[in-house]
């Protein structure tokens, strides 16, 4: 029998009633609801550190390039680049419908001064010394103030020269760091980034922030290819239990996480609704080697071998994670017997270590293991402080701290002993791994200052017996133990099967423009 689809009829005003009950529903219908994660630390693509920031910025801004999934490289608010060939001079001819979400042209001069900001002690960028390639800005870095080769040749042509040859160049220009932010926008000082103000040339425009709760982003009505989707509402969830509650309950499209060991359960529940994939990333934890109390080299050796990795990733984490024992990602694992003989063997390593830096269970410091909050770090934070406990008698105090907050602690060394660490691959490179740890780099929480290491790391990113000094500069890393290695990363998200286009990607990069509801071209 074919189904009656004849509409009921309604007295004149019940009509209107009925259909304008229906208009909130129809409205929603062009809003893709995403979990974010932390409060974003700031929208200004200079200042931003995190991933909840970095998220919403690919949306907001359009730097010269980016990076597909599959590791290459797509222009975009660049119609075309040249390489000079000895790899010094890059040569970008911009859009020539390149604008900003108030119609204004995207030009080489904005890019230009952008640069200049980006690389200002008084910018506080954290990642600035991702333009450290660029021929002067490592003066700049160094507080000087000398020529930096960036130059807009006309309106739509940039030119920038390295001091050396980079083949990990373009990938950097993919980041926000290198995002163009116009003059008039840092002109307008501490509100440049609120509704209204923040111009971005991206394909959506900054509409609403609500602190601690949303963040609303509606098309940018001059962007040269209108997203499929209208709006966008980035919403914190620092909780992912309750994120997951809100995806289940239908009020997100999209979670930024699942909640630790629920990879099963959820298989089960939501199908292929759950996606997870593996992630260019590690998970770990950095010592603060400006502290006395981490001074001796055999003291955090025994903290690291005291961790059981695959009780980590096997019972806590739960989510597909591989336990990881260095800091470059795809490391093959320790070959072992067992996995219970392996940490068996650690663990007696431990205490002979423990004991030969002057140690022993009556004597043990208290070691004071810092995170932002979050149900996966505090079960973490809990888990590693009962292994030292029962390994080597050591006390942990764990300290939780807002997003915002634990980056200042992290960065401050007088207040932080052990932190709760991780690098997500800004690009595809392992270069990028190793560089945070060079000195002056302002992403080095540690403190690990070693000539060798950054000379080391120099020839890697030049080229220079690429493979074998990579290797070597990990290997000195590591066993100066300036850092725990505990597992690596997946990316892991519900995705609605109302929402298509989402594609697994190795540095978890989704922007909502590529995104669509199903059903919609």
């Amino acid at each position: 029998m074919v189904a009656d689809h004849r509409v009921a009829r309604h007295p004149p005003v019940n009509r209107w009633i009925w259909l304008l009950a229906l208009l909130p529903a129809l409205g929603e219908a062009s809003a893709l609801e995403r979990g974010n994660g932390p409060e974003p630390d700031s929208l200004d693509p200079h200042r931003a550190q995190g991933l909840s920031a970095q998220h919403i910025l690919r949306d907001l801004f359009e730097p010269l390039v980016r990076e597909r999934a599959g590791g290459e490289i797509q222009l975009a608010a660049a119609e075309s680049v040249q390489v000079s060939d000895d790899g010094l001079i890059y040569t970008f001819q911009l859009r020539t419908d390149g604008r900003y979400n108030d119609g204004a042209p995207v030009t080489a001069a904005d890019f230009q001064a952008s640069f200049e900001r980006a690389l200002q002690a008084t910018t506080g960028a954290p990642y600035a010394a991702m333009l450290a390639p660029i021929r002067g800005a490592t003066g700049r870095l160094n507080g000087g103030d000398g020529e930096l080769c960036v130059e807009a040749i006309d309106t739509l042509t940039l030119q920038i020269c390295l001091e050396a040859p980079r083949g990990d160049f373009l990938r950097r220009l993919a980041l926000p760091i290198a995002m163009p932010v116009p003059k008039r926008m840092f002109a307008s000082g501490a509100r440049m980034t609120r509704p209204g103000v923040l111009l971005g040339n991206g394909a959506y425009q900054l509409s609403d922030w609500v602190p601690q709760s949303a963040i609303t982003l509606t098309r940018n009505p001059h962007y040269r290819q209108p997203p499929a989707i209208e709006r966008v509402r980035y919403h914190v969830t620092e909780d992912a239990a309750q994120e997951l509650k809100r995806f289940a309950a239908g009020e997100l499209h999209l979670t930024d996480t699942i909640p630790p060991g629920s990879a099963t359960r959820l298989r089960a529940e939501f199908g292929d609704q759950l996606r997870i994939a593996p992630a260019y990333a590690t998970f770990f934890l950095g010592f603060n080697l400006r502290q006395p109390a981490l001074a001796n080299p055999a003291l955090r050796e025994a903290l690291s071998l005291a961790i059981d990795r695959d009780v980590l990733t096997r019972y806590i984490t739960g989510n597909g994670e591989l336990p990881a024992y260095s800091l470059l990602p795809n490391r093959p694992l320790p070959a072992s017997a067992t996995a219970a003989q392996f940490q068996s063997e650690r663990a007696q390593r431990a205490r002979a270590l423990f004991a030969s830096a002057g140690f022993h269970r009556d004597t043990a410091p208290t070691i004071e293991l810092r995170y932002n909050t979050s149900l996966l770090n505090r079960r973490l934070g809990l888990a590693v402080a009962a292994m030292w406990r029962e390994v080597l008698g050591v006390h942990t105090r764990l300290r939780h701290e807002e997003w915002r907050s634990f980056v200042v602690s992290r960065r401050e060394a007088r207040v932080t002993m052990i932190y709760r660490g991780g690098w997500f691959g800004d690009y595809q490179d392992p270069v990028n791994f190793l560089e945070p740890f060079t000195q002056n780099h302002a992403l080095n929480a540690t403190g690990f200052a070693d000539e060798p290491f950054d000379l080391l790391v120099t020839q890697a990113a030049a080229g220079i017996d690429a493979a074998g000094a990579i290797d070597r500069a990990e290997s000195r890393l590591l066993h100066a133990n300036v850092l725990i290695p505990l597992f690596q990363y997946t990316s892991k998200h519900l995705v609605s099967d109302q929402l298509c286009g989402f594609e697994a990607h190795p540095l978890d990069h989704h922007p909502s423009s590529e995104l669509r509801f199903c059903g919609t071209p």
